[in-house]
């Protein structure tokens, strides 16, 4: 885990942003570090820029050997490497601090710190690579998320008032158009049922009306059928026994 060198660092109105073991020149980025810091985030990629194209020299100020004589400028160099990595590092920190809603960043830290230095390897054994740690911190104008916060909120709590009235209205609707239905259906089935009792009692009539009425049978016809087997069979009785006699 790195430490950042920064104190003080207010996650809510700051943005910051780490390039760990560069490989430039621990020398050049501190120059550059020294060229960037209290300027504008804007200011500043534009001044690498030109650094990058060769139309405007990095002042040299405390690492000057080698340092040439730079018009308007005095002893300075065009870094081209080391500009080239700390540009990419600063817009990083720029998406950070858009992503924050900070406007107008401001450079108020910038540092650079020689890393673990590892060798060479190949036909260059022995020899020591050129790595460094840079850390950039910016701070600017935050915009009030707080009222676009409660605002949002506000806009969110109207929008659910609105939507319960709807549904309460809907519901309301919908009941009286289920009680609406349920009236029209209970009228519908009351009229079948009076429709259905006048039918059957249509029919009712209908069948009174074909229906015959049945003879009565009593017990003398019973008793009449009876005496004239009775007397068929006295008759054949006494034919047999004249027969006999004979």
């Amino acid at each position: 885990m790195y430490r950042y060198s920064f104190q003080g660092y207010d996650k809510e109105t700051m943005a910051r942003a780490l390039g760990r073991s560069l490989s430039i020149s621990t020398k050049h980025a501190i120059e550059i570090a020294n060229y960037i810091r209290g300027k504008k985030l804007s200011a500043a990629q534009k001044l690498l820029e030109l650094a990058i194209e060769k139309k405007k020299p990095i002042p040299f100020r405390r690492f000057t050997e080698g340092a040439g004589h730079k018009k308007g400028v005095g002893p300075g160099k065009f870094v081209v490497k080391a500009s080239r990595e700390i540009l990419k590092l600063l817009r990083e920190v720029e998406a950070n601090a858009t992503a924050k809603g900070i406007m107008d960043p401001v450079i108020i830290h910038i540092s650079a710190k020689k890393a673990s230095i590892p060798l060479h390897y190949g036909r260059r054994p022995g020899r020591k690579m050129k790595r460094t740690h840079v850390e950039v911190v910016v701070t600017g104008i935050v915009e009030k998320k707080e009222k676009q916060g409660v605002e949002k909120k506000k806009e969110k709590e109207i929008k659910t008032e609105e939507k319960k009235e709807e549904k309460i209205v809907e519901s309301k609707e919908g009941v009286k158009e289920k009680i609406h239905v349920e009236e029209k259906v209970g009228e519908h089935i009351e009229k079948e049922k009076q429709e259905k009792k006048q039918e059957k009692e249509e029919e009712k009539k209908e069948e009174k009306k074909e229906v015959k009425p049945k003879r009565k049978t009593t017990r003398k016809s019973t008793g009449t059928k009876t005496k004239r087997s009775t007397k068929k069979t006295t008759k054949t009785t006494k034919k047999k026994k004249k027969g006999e006699k004979q």
